[in-house]
C-alpha cells in the first residue's frame, strides 16, 4: 500500500523583548537559575500582570509579513494545568481571539518549486520554567528564569507532505523572524523550537489519520529525523495490524527514536477562560499601519531584487537572501568590490566553506565584508589570480591584514608583464621538447587534453603568479606558431 504523510507544525518563537511579557524581569539567556523570576512570574497573591506592548508589536509584524488577518480585539486566557515548572498552575495564552489569524508562507522545495503552506494562527503566550534533572542525586531542580518569557506560537495548517517540506517551512519561518528582528532564532538556546504533528493515511484517502505530536524538537536535522522515524513507526504499526494512538511523544536524538510521553486519547481539558487580570487588547488601525510602514525588506522581496539589480540566478539570490546577515554581507562586498557576481561566488563558496569549517555564523566571520570587498578589487585589477586570491583570503582569515598588506608581505602579486611571461614559457617549452613534438603531431582532440599539461608547468614555474589568461594566450601561440 502507498502511504501519504500529513504534517502540521507548531513553532514556538521566543520574542526578542528586553523584559518578559507580563513583568519587568529580564529575559537574558544563561543567567544563574532563579535570578530572573519576579513575584509576577511566580503568580504570587496580590500581584497583577501588565502586558508588554513590544510583544504585541512584534506579533503584529509577523502577522503582516505572512499576509495574515490581524485580530484587532484579542483576549488573553488562562490555560490551566499542573506542572512543576508552572508555579501559578496556569499559563497565560490566547485561545479564541489570537492576535494573528489566517495567513500563509511560500516555501522553496529542493526541486525549485514553490509551495504555499497555510498558517492557521499565531498567538502570544508566556513560557514556562525549566525542569533540570542533572546533578541532583535523583531529584529534579526547577529554574524559573524562563517563566513569563514572551512566545509567539505559530500554528500551520497540515499542508506538508514530507519531512523535507517540514524542514523547508521551519527554515523559512526561522529566516523570516530573524529578518523581522523579533527572534534571534537560536535553536540551541531554545529561542525557536518546534512541535511536529505527524500522521499517515492511504494515498488518495481524504480523511486524516490519527496524529501523534513530537514535542520540542530544536534543530533542523532533528526535525527531519524525528518526522521520518515517526512516519516509519506509524506505517509499520498499521501494516502489522495495530493502530496509531493519539499521543505526545519525545524524540531521542542519541537513539534516533521517538518514545511515548503521555496519551492524548481524550482531549485535554485545560479549562480555558479569559484572564480576569488582563483586559481585552484593542489594536487600532493606526497602530497596524505604523507597524506596516516599519517592516523591513522581506526574503521574497530581497530575492526578486537581487535577481533584478545584480543579475543573479534565482538559486544564487535565494542562497544569499537566506538570512538577513548574509544578504547584508553580500551587498557590502558587492558595493566595495564593484562586481556583484564575483562577490556572490566568493560569499557562497569560499566564505561559506570557511564558516562551515569553523562552525560559525556569518556575523562571526573572521573576514569582514570590507576585507573581502577590498580583495575583489585586486582580482579585478589583475593584481591577483584566482589561485593567489585564495591564498590571500586564507591569510586574511588568519588575521594577517588586508589584501594589500598580505600581497606585499608574501610577494603574491600576479605577473602580468608579457615579456616576463613569454620568457617563462620559452623555458617551460625548452624543458619539455618531447611533449611539444607530441602536441604538434596530435589531432585537435588530443591537443586539447595535452594543453593542460603545459599550463600546469607554466603555473608551477611561476609559483602560481602568472596571469592565467595571458599564459593560455601566449602558450597557444608558441605551440601552434
Amino acid at each position: 500500500m502507498q502511504w501519504e504523510v500529513v504534517i502540521g507544525l507548531e513553532i514556538h518563537t521566543q520574542l526578542a523583548t528586553q523584559s518578559k511579557i507580563f513583568s519587568g524581569s529580564a529575559t537574558t539567556f544563561g543567567s544563574e537559575p532563579n535570578t530572573q523570576a519576579s513575584l509576577v512570574d511566580l503568580g504570587m497573591p496580590g500581584v497583577l500582570p501588565v502586558l508588554n506592548a513590544e510583544a504585541v508589536r512584534m506579533a503584529v509584524m509577523f502577522g503582516l509579513a505572512v499576509g495574515a488577518h490581524i485580530g484587532q480585539r484579542n483576549v488573553f486566557a488562562r490555560k490551566n494545568y499542573f506542572y512543576p515548572d508552572l508555579p501559578k498552575g496556569y499559563q497565560i495564552s490566547q485561545m479564541d481571539h489570537p492576535v494573528v489569524g489566517k495567513g500563509y508562507l511560500d516555501i522553496t522545495l529542493e526541486d525549485g518549486t514553490i509551495k504555499r503552506v497555510g498558517i492557521t494562527r499565531a498567538h502570544l503566550e508566556e513560557d514556562a520554567g525549566k525542569s533540570l534533572h542533572e546533578d541532583f542525586n535523583g531529584a529534579t531542580g526547577i529554574d524559573l528564569n524562563r517563566a513569563g518569557t514572551p512566545l509567539l506560537e505559530i500554528v500551520s495548517e497540515p499542508d506538508m507532505r514530507s519531512a523535507k517540506e517540514a524542514v523547508a517551512y521551519v527554515k523559512a519561518i526561522h529566516a523570516l523572524v530573524r529578518y523581522l528582528g523579533i527572534c534571534d532564532g537560536n535553536m540551541a538556546e531554545g529561542s525557536l523550537r518546534c512541535d511536529c504533528n505527524v500522521s499517515v493515511r492511504p494515498k488518495g484517502q481524504a480523511e486524516f489519520g490519527t496524529r501523534c505530536e513530537i514535542k520540542n524538537v530544536n534543530s533542523f536535522r532533528f526535525i527531519e529525523r524525528a518526522i521520518n522515524h515517526e512516519v516509519q513507526r506509524q506505517i509499520e504499526l498499521i501494516e502489522d495490524g495495530g493502530r496509531v494512538v493519539q499521543e505526545t511523544r519525545l524524540y531521542d536524538p542519541n537513539k534516533d527514536v521517538t518514545r511515548s510521553m503521555r496519551s492524548k486519547e481524550e482531549a485535554n481539558d485545560y479549562r480555558y477562560f479569559p484572564d480576569p487580570d488582563l483586559l481585552p487588547v484593542v489594536i487600532e488601525d493606526a497602530f497596524i499601519e505604523q507597524v506596516r510602514s516599519a517592516l523591513p525588506e522581506l526574503p521574497p522581496q530581497k530575492v526578486e531584487r537581487f535577481q533584478r539589480q545584480y543579475g543573479l540566478s534565482p538559486y544564487d539570490a535565494a542562497v544569499l537572501a537566506a538570512s538577513r546577515e548574509q544578504a547584508d554581507y553580500f551587498e557590502a562586498v558587492a558595493a566595495i568590490g564593484g562586481d556583484a557576481k564575483l562577490a556572490a561566488n566568493w560569499v557562497m563558496v569560499e566564505l561559506g566553506s570557511l564558516l562551515n569549517k569553523l562552525g560559525i555564523d556569518i556575523d562571526q566571520a573572521p573576514v569582514s565584508a570590507e576585507l573581502l570587498g577590498g580583495m575583489l578589487l585586486r582580482i579585478r585589477d589583475n593584481t591577483l589570480s584566482g589561485k593567489l586570491a585564495k591564498m590571500v583570503f586564507e591569510a586574511m582569515a588568519a588575521g594577517e591584514g588586508n589584501a594589500d598588506q598580505v600581497i606585499e608581505a608574501k610577494g603574491l602579486k600576479q605577473v602580468t608583464d608579457s615579456g616576463a611571461i613569454e620568457t617563462l614559457l620559452d623555458e617551460v617549452l625548452a624543458a619539455n621538447t618531447q611533449q611539444v613534438e607530441q602536441y604538434r603531431a596530435a589531432d585537435e582532440a588530443k591537443r586539447a587534453k595535452m594543453f593542460g599539461f603545459f599550463v600546469g608547468q607554466a603555473m608551477k614555474a611561476s609559483k602560481g603568479k602568472a596571469n592565467p589568461g595571458q599564459v593560455n594566450e601566449w602558450l597557444k601561440r608558441k605551440l601552434e606558431g
